[in-house]
């Protein structure tokens, strides 16, 4: 069974065009955009689908502290549990960077189909977007 039957393939996210039309991804880069897709979507947003996402958008102007790093880890957790059945979570980590407003989240996770494990950062802004 090749990559792309076991993750999925689609349209990229975030949409672009690539050299033969929309470009499409695939494989464990499908897996990723999906985590990305799940943490910056809040809760909600979707009409069809309202609980769908995570509600790491709750903590935006939050105080950058302990409290809300181990809040935004369990909003991560449980948004990743729910929605993402290709992975298994190894670890949720929230670190504060206080210098640019922001929770760094590294979410270390193992594929279920190949037991690779993979981690990825997502920075999530605790300031309003200028």
């Amino acid at each position: 069974m090749s990559d792309p039957d076991v993750y999925g393939r689609g349209v990229s996210w975030p949409f672009r065009l690539g050299l033969s039309g929309v470009a499409e991804s695939s494989g464990v880069a499908r897996v990723e955009e999906s985590i990305r897709i799940l943490l910056g979507t809040r809760r909600g947003e979707r009409a069809m689908r309202p609980d769908f996402g995570c509600d790491l958008g709750t903590l935006v102007f939050a105080p950058n502290n302990t409290a809300t790093a181990n809040l935004a880890r369990f909003h991560v957790e449980d948004c990743l549990r729910k929605w993402e059945p290709r992975i298994e979570l190894v670890e949720v980590r929230v670190d504060n960077d206080n210098h640019n407003g922001l929770l760094l989240v590294t979410v270390i996770y193992r594929l279920r189909a190949s037991a690779e494990v993979r981690n990825l950062v997502y920075p999530f802004s605790l300031e309003r977007v200028r």
